[in-house]
């Protein structure tokens, strides 16, 4: 009897059964990012079957796509998508191949039609890549960890990107102990949803949560809203100030945007978290407060430190437990779901949410899927509060029209899709045939005229266009310092954006490390092998070429001249 692959097909109830012992095991998946049914979005099947190097086969019938953790699912069963099937195969090194067979379903794949085959390599699957299946339907291809069940309350967080499920985790083990958690994240990613979590599952639950942005507190004021004021303490004091700390006795107080705390303000928020005890502005007595802090922050405070404007003890006595939000472009299989979230609200508020109720599937979806495809491939620098406001945009800017339309401004306001290098997509896509872009160090691809026929970094008259850190996708990231053989400062150039920005994006990347990760047996070996060689060192061991020589002379290490 022959084997059908579509048997080996695991929805996303298997990903309990596929979770390793040890690190999690990434393995292919579709999500489902727009449907003509709306409930249908954020449905996913997982393509254990691809990773364990046979084929699966794509169609209107086949096969079921299941919310994550269920057990039961659906076929994409839009009859506008072909029963011919497409055809999903595994390539050496992590990749997936998908087939497109003549007179099938039309596909769009990351903005570009896709006649043939297309392979996608390892780091185009981590950032996901956007298919549009006959114009109806939208999915993303992308991996997924198999990391074991995830917590039961979603803490009021909409998504199941991995990324996701080991933030509420973390949320989980701090939520119920008495210590300080520090949140860090790029703006919009919704860090005071975060710390909301950590309070209702806490003891002080009950108590009060307080949220301070210390940003848009006039620095000469912040030390009395936050610790209170005598009546005279300083000009226009005319009565006694409670202050924030105070306020939020027996309960929690959110400190967003710690970094922008003056230096006075960082003595007296060291001196709280030591002791207990504050001293309000004016006042000779200290005053004891009962009071949980949670501070966030989108700074590099390490670089603070470093420039002098953050001070190291505050910073350690904040971060008793370190969380970080991942940014939307992390989790771009949460991006549909996330949409037809924001999408319901704002309809709900116009008496329209009947519109995403539709179960009929000859119906044009709501969403197109060119506009759905641009969405969840877009760079949202502003994060999960730019898509947000996009949506509201969309859903009122639309009002009485069938389907969503882009205007002019919001065409602007979501930008042109960069180039695929840029992206972290297409870095390792190409047709069937066609030379890989990589180098020869690596799985991702270098931009072209990054280096020289003789691979050293290519002089460049001018520097790369300025951009915002938060722009860079690790794949970018790690070509660039390929490219820069591990310079950091000519990475910087490269990119476009300060030097301090790379050895932040460096800590934040999961999959890099700085010198100061290595173990000394590890750099002593890779001085031996390359004899000596600086140069030769940092490439093996892909960190910087400078922190690399500190780490020698710390070692007793001296590296040969160059």
């Amino acid at each position: 009897m022959p084997h059908d692959p579509l048997a080996d097909v695991s929805t996303a109830a298997m990903q309990e059964r596929g979770a390793s012992r040890g690190a999690p095991r990434a393995v292919p998946a579709l999500t489902v990012v727009s449907h003509p049914v709306p409930r249908r979005v954020g449905e996913r099947v997982l393509l254990e079957a691809v990773a364990a190097g046979r084929t699966v086969a794509l169609s209107r019938n086949g096969p079921d796509f299941a919310k994550p953790g269920s057990s039961l699912g659906l076929p994409l069963a839009d009859p506008f998508v072909s029963r011919k099937p497409l055809e999903l195969s595994a390539l050496a090194g992590g990749g997936v191949r998908l087939t497109v067979p003549e007179d099938g379903t039309h596909v769009v794949a990351a903005g570009e039609p896709l006649p043939g085959a297309r392979d996608f390599g390892p780091a185009e699957l981590r950032d996901g890549v956007a298919l549009e299946l006959s114009g109806r339907v939208v999915l993303l291809l992308h991996t997924v960890e198999l990391d074991g069940e995830g917590v039961a309350d979603t803490l009021g967080m909409v998504g199941e990107s991995a990324g996701l499920r080991r933030l509420r985790k973390h949320i989980e083990r701090v939520a119920d102990l008495d210590v300080s958690v520090l949140i860090r994240g790029e703006t919009g990613t919704g860090k005071e949803l975060v710390a909301q979590a950590i309070h209702r599952l806490s003891p002080r639950g009950a108590g009060r949560f307080l949220s301070v942005n210390l940003g848009a507190i006039p620095k000469e004021l912040a030390a009395a809203e936050l610790f209170g004021s005598r009546k005279g303490a300083y000009s226009g004091a005319t009565q006694d100030r409670e202050g924030f700390f105070r306020a939020a006795h027996g309960g929690t107080l959110f400190l967003d945007e710690v970094g922008e705390a003056p230096p006075e303000v960082q003595v007296m928020l060291l001196r709280v978290l030591e002791t207990g005890e504050l001293y309000p502005v004016g006042a000779s007595q200290p005053v004891k407060v009962d009071v949980r802090l949670i501070a966030a922050t989108d700074a590099h405070l390490e670089e603070q430190i470093r420039d002098g404007r953050f001070k190291a003890p505050l910073l350690h006595r904040l971060a008793g437990y370190d969380l970080r939000v991942p940014a939307l472009r992390e989790r771009r299989e949460d991006v549909g779901r996330l949409f037809f979230h924001f999408a319901r609200e704002e309809l709900a508020a116009l008496g329209e949410a009947a519109r995403l109720d539709s179960e009929e599937p000859h119906a044009e979806p709501w969403l197109p899927a060119p506009l759905a495809s641009r969405l969840v491939r877009a760079a949202w620098p502003g994060n999960i509060r730019q898509l947000r406001n996009l949506t509201r945009q969309l859903v009122i800017g639309s009002r009485g029209q069938a389907r969503l339309q882009l205007d002019a401004a919001l065409e602007e306001a979501l930008g042109a899709a960069a180039p695929a290098w840029a992206q972290g997509a297409g870095t390792e896509a190409r047709p069937l045939g066609m030379p890989a872009g990589a180098s020869a160090t690596g799985d991702v691809a270098v931009p072209p005229g990054a280096r020289t026929a003789a691979g050293a970094p290519e002089a460049r008259e001018a520097a790369a266009p300025r951009r915002k850190p938060s722009q860079v996708t690790e794949a970018e990231l790690l070509a660039a310092l390929r490219a820069s053989a591990w310079d950091l400062k000519a990475t910087a150039d490269a990119l476009g954006i300060p030097r301090p920005s790379v050895y932040d994006l460096i800590e934040r990347s999961p999959n890099l490390r700085t010198a100061g990760d290595l173990g000394a047996d590890e750099i002593t070996r890779c001085f031996e092998a390359c004899g000596g060689d600086l140069d030769a060192m940092a490439r093996t061991l892909e960190v910087s070429k400078r922190a690399l020589g500190r780490r020698l002379k710390e070692l007793g290490l001296t590296a040969k001249a160059p």
